[in-house]
């Protein structure tokens, strides 16, 4: 049992995770397949309804992250009305994918019928992120969760290549935090002002 987190070690790395944006990342370090592998097993025990671990991974790499970076220009253009179009978004959807050396695309993939409601597919879908984070963390990677609109559009779901009823959640943005970057620091509001004790 040696092996295993104390509490406390646990709690200190939960409480480490932060957003390490693509721009903070080294894009020309990559991550070994097996690291990779490892984060994602990682991802895979999370709580799940039924078990029906309605989680995919589509894991963009080397060209691929040009074709994702191209298939989300793309699909901003066709679906964002003129009034909301903007093109810093769009340019950055052209850099971001190139600043990052692993772009995952996370998928609810419905595989419960409609005996398991889809919002507790989609919960189960977020832990996982969470253990895919936390393992990434401890690893030294930064990670970054991105869930901008176009991922909830049918254009962008066909261009994955998931079903009607499948939703892509968010992309993971992997990478080594580029050399000298200061590690953010960040605050919660104490707990106490988040608790309600039901006690009698």
């Amino acid at each position: 049992m040696s092996d295993i987190a104390t509490h406390s070690q646990l709690s200190a790395l939960i409480r480490r995770r932060r957003s390490i944006k693509p721009v903070d990342m080294d894009a020309t370090r990559g991550v070994e397949r097996a690291l990779l592998t490892q984060v994602l097993e990682d991802a895979t025990w999370a709580p799940t309804h039924g078990l029906t671990e309605p989680w995919k991974f589509v894991v963009h790499q080397g060209a691929a992250r040009q074709r994702l970076a191209e298939a989300m220009q793309r699909v901003y253009r066709e679906t964002t009305p003129a009034q909301e179009f903007r093109e810093d978004k769009m340019k950055k959807m052209s850099e971001n994918p190139l600043l990052s050396p692993v772009v995952i695309a996370c998928v609810m993939e419905r595989r419960g019928g409609a005996k398991i409601p889809e919002v507790e597919e989609i919960e189960a879908v977020a832990c996982a992120l969470q253990n895919l984070q936390l393992s990434a963390t401890a690893a030294g990677l930064g990670c970054y969760w991105s869930s901008p609109p176009l991922l909830g559009t049918r254009e962008f779901a066909e261009w994955l290549h998931i079903g009607a009823e499948d939703r892509c959640v968010g992309l993971i943005y992997l990478g080594w935090p580029r050399e000298g970057l200061k590690w953010p620091r960040s605050v919660r509001q104490p707990v106490e002002s988040k608790t309600i004790w039901c006690d009698d």
